[in-house]
């Protein structure tokens, strides 16, 4: 039984004492007001690269200046901004992978991950997590995250996939348990989920209280559930190869804009590999084994003449017939990294971090201005 509960989002009380305090608290109020304002407008409109349009019922929906032909980011994009630090526990019969910034957090991120995927998969190995193994595309929009300034906490499921019954539950009082134990909870909560993950937080966000959430490639289980106004804000990030999801999100996304829920879409488009495509990506591979894989690629026909792969990286023997090839040597823990990006260059089905600008401006543009407002007044 899908629980359908969600809490109910609170309001502060700004007490006054006579008529002249009252008349002063109102004009710093309604300054701060207008200047939050303008800077938020500010960072929204002014990036270059993607913004925001309204469409019908006041739904938010992103719009892209121009197109990403090639991720942008490389894996050590964010070195000179934050390091991977984190705390591995085990709580309720899972373990869960964090870390804070070292500045004041605006916010805390709650990611879900996919089928067969894991906590460890989000971040880098380091001393604090020997275990950790940093697929690219899981650890690049955790640094995203943590150089936004979001504390970030990754769970790891009990099956291969999520499930949506006690489960949820589970989760919840994990997050609730950390977030108390951080002493976070005055910070906006927002969560990200891709495939199995986003099915999962879009059920977890009828019990738990997210300022908004991103569903990617998937989407989410909105025919089982009795969807209220106070759902949180939606972005849907999908890949509109699978005809058949992007279908069924269509149809969710007039039915949550029906129900007066703020709805946005991002689409993830192919992208041609090249020389450099796997060693800007996954940290430990060089340039020159980068080359070597690509002419592979292209020798045996997974990638057309302009670099594109012709078929989904699950769906080609790149495996098999790169261990035929005797004059390329790769080391086996690099696999399921190279097989992440051949995915992610199909654009069928997969993490990806490439839209990170977007979905943390998603987060951003709904952590309540009234909130930040009256914490930074201390009222």
């Amino acid at each position: 039984m899908i629980p359908t509960d969600m809490l109910k989002r609170g309001h502060k009380s700004n007490p006054r004492n006579g008529v002249q305090n009252c008349r002063i608290s109102v004009l710093v109020m309604s300054f701060t007001l207008m200047l939050m304002l303008v800077l938020v407008y500010l960072l929204l409109h002014t990036d270059g690269e993607e913004s925001y349009t309204k469409t019908d019922n006041d739904s938010e929906k992103l719009s892209l200046d121009h197109e990403f032909p090639n991720p942008k980011q490389k894996w050590n994009s964010f070195d000179s901004l934050v390091k991977f630090h984190p705390t591995k526990e085990f709580r309720n019969g899972t373990d869960l992978i964090w870390q804070v910034p070292e500045l004041s957090p605006k916010g805390v991120l709650f990611v879900a991950h996919g089928c067969n995927g894991r906590a460890i998969n989000f971040w880098d190995q380091t001393l604090e997590c020997p275990d950790c193994i940093g697929l690219p595309e899981e650890r690049l929009l955790v640094l995203h995250a943590l150089a936004r300034g979001f504390a970030v906490i990754t769970i790891s499921s009990a099956r291969t996939c999520w499930t949506y019954g006690k489960e949820v539950l589970v989760v919840k009082d994990v997050i609730e348990w950390w977030i108390s134990k951080r002493k976070l909870e005055k910070l906006p909560l927002v969560a990200l989920g891709a495939s199995s993950g986003g099915y999962f937080v879009s059920v977890l966000a009828t019990t738990m209280k997210f300022n908004s959430i991103v569903i990617m490639i998937a989407e989410g289980m909105f025919e089982e559930m009795d969807i209220k106004r106070d759902y949180p804000p939606t972005l849907f990030v999908h890949m509109p190869k699978d005809f058949g999801r992007q279908r069924k999100i269509d149809e969710y996304v007039e039915i949550l804009k029906d129900t007066g829920i703020d709805v946005g879409v991002v689409e993830c488009m192919e992208f041609p590999l090249s020389a450099n495509t796997l060693s800007d990506r996954i940290p430990g591979l060089d340039q020159n084994l980068s080359g070597k894989l690509f002419e592979f690629l292209k020798e045996k026909g997974f990638v057309d003449k302009n670099g594109y792969m012709r078929r989904d990286g699950r769906a080609i023997k790149w495996k098999e017939a790169l261990q035929e090839k005797k004059t390329v040597s790769l080391d086996k823990h690099l696999v399921p990294h190279i097989q992440e990006e051949l995915n992610l260059a199909y654009a069928y089905h997969e993490m990806t971090s490439v839209h990170s600008d977007q979905i943390f401006k998603w987060f951003e543009s709904h952590i309540s201005l009234l909130d930040l407002t009256c914490d930074a007044l201390g009222i």
